[in-house]
């Protein structure tokens, strides 16, 4: 089968299409800047190659798309900032191209239009317009919110989902929600159809639920409320920086409009929000 490279491999997304690829029968080599970390060894033991690179470093990254088809790029600004995170994405183009890549998937978020003022969403829209310079075969995958903010402590979803998300984005604002397992399926069909999906950009949510909803399913799944956390708004800030509550409030004043139905089209088995709780729970 066709070896796709996929960059941010030990992370939750980059892993997630890791694991798909490699469970639909694909090669998979796996970027990473520890390949010695428990995620890396955990996907060499389900098969994948995994090879160090520095996603900045286009000397690092000629390695690793040496005979590679495909390419997943998702790069994570929380960990890298903003600058990095365009620096990032667009030497991962660059090298992709210079390779001759035959798909190149991007793993983007939020709306397509720039003027959000949500700075981990303009800086995907500059990679996104690099790319487009690079005349590679392209598709956008855009989800929004991943249910993982729900129950992943990873999230402190005591503080944000339960919390200041009510708070800044409202209880009944309606809101698409994509498990980012779920991503990684998505992606593994992509390259698996690529005469149907070079050229698209896919808005991707399984649901469409308020807080409020999410909060009465998990009171329904687990029989007690979630566990909240109260902390100011500014003392958050102060731990994560002003780009997550920035976030928050531009979709508590601008409605999303993402319809599951395109979403299972691809996936027919995406998760409800239920289902997802209902897995936690298990």
């Amino acid at each position: 089968m066709d070896l796709v490279v996929v960059t941010g491999a030990t992370g939750r997304q980059g892993g997630a299409v890791a694991r798909h690829l490699l469970a639909s029968g694909r090669r998979v080599r796996a970027l990473t800047r520890e390949p010695d970390s428990p995620a890396a060894r955990a996907l060499a033991r389900l098969g994948a190659e995994v090879i160090r690179g520095d996603m900045g470093d286009r000397d690092s990254l000629r390695p690793a798309f040496v005979g590679a088809h495909g390419v997943y790029s998702v790069q994570n600004p929380m960990i890298s900032g903003l600058d990095a995170e365009v620096h990032q994405g667009c030497t991962v183009g660059d090298a992709a191209a210079e390779a001759g890549v035959e798909h190149f998937v991007y793993g983007s978020a939020g709306p397509p239009a720039p003027g959000t003022g949500v700075g981990s969403w303009e800086s995907k829209l500059a990679v996104q317009a690099h790319l487009k310079t690079l005349g590679l075969p392209l598709t956008v995958l855009r989800p929004m919110a991943f249910m993982e903010l729900m129950t992943d402590k990873d999230f402190f979803p005591p503080i944000s989902a339960w919390h200041l998300m009510p708070k800044l984005v409202g209880e009944d604002r309606p809101l698409p929600w994509l498990t980012a397992q779920d991503l990684g399926a998505i992606a593994a069909r992509v390259f698996a159809e690529p005469d149907r999906f070079v050229g698209a950009e896919l808005a991707l949510a399984s649901d469409v639920r308020t807080l409020a909803e999410c909060r009465a399913l998990w009171v329904e799944t687990f029989g007690r409320k979630p566990k909240r956390f109260p902390m100011p708004v500014w003392m958050f800030e102060r731990f994560v920086g002003k780009d997550l509550t920035t976030m928050w409030r531009w979709l508590g004043a601008h409605p999303t409009d993402v319809d599951p139905a395109r979403t299972r089209e691809i996936l027919p088995e995406a998760r409800t929000v239920r289902q997802w709780l209902a897995e936690r729970r298990a």
